[in-house]
């Protein structure tokens, strides 16, 4: 049970229409627990609303790295919720593999399913979450691959993801039931 009871219907308008804002349009189910406890503080929910959205949908690495990236911050944080939300609903979109998206939750940047590309953002991943840095050898392989502006992205990246991360777990949220069913259960 969550510690923070999301919010549920039925929704006061104003809240309706911010939580609409959050879902894709045309989605037929209920707003995202996430979103739903977010909102119960509406100034930091729409604050927080433009950066994931951007994010999401108008950042400038491709769909596929950001995907991994987001699989592992949420799986090394231990946050099945997000981890779960990810894999359901974007990583067929991007083509994230069964294989890979468990590699994300058990395996390490050396995993065979990983490219070169694909390893040195994992290890990146790892070391951001250990350390709160890169190490020079690692930035060096991740340079290899991605421009300033998606080296800006992916550290921004990995760190709103550790935040959603911290807010899903610290509020003990339960997984979406539609949600795919985190590795090792």
């Amino acid at each position: 049970m969550a510690r923070i009871a999301p919010l549920a219907p039925p929704y006061e308008a104003d809240v309706e229409r911010a939580l609409r804002k959050w879902m894709p349009p045309g989605v037929a189910h209920e707003p995202l627990a996430l979103f739903r406890l977010l909102q119960l503080h509406p100034e930091l929910a729409s604050r927080m609303r433009v950066l994931g959205a951007g994010l999401l949908a108008h950042g400038e690495l491709p769909a596929l790295d950001r995907e991994i990236v987001i699989a592992r911050v949420t799986a090394r944080c231990g946050c099945r919720y997000e981890w779960g939300v990810h894999a359901a609903v974007f990583a067929p979109v991007v083509g994230l593999t069964p294989e890979q998206l468990e590699a994300t939750v058990s395996g390490d940047s050396r995993h065979p399913v990983w490219s070169e590309r694909h390893g040195a953002l994992i290890r990146a991943v790892d070391e951001l979450h250990d350390t709160a840095t890169v190490s020079g050898e690692t930035w060096a392989a991740l340079a290899e691959h991605f421009p300033a502006p998606e080296l800006v992205e992916f550290l921004v990246l990995a760190g709103w993801y550790r935040t959603i991360a911290t807010v899903a777990n610290g509020a003990a949220l339960e997984e979406e039931p539609w949600a795919v069913p985190y590795p090792g259960r």
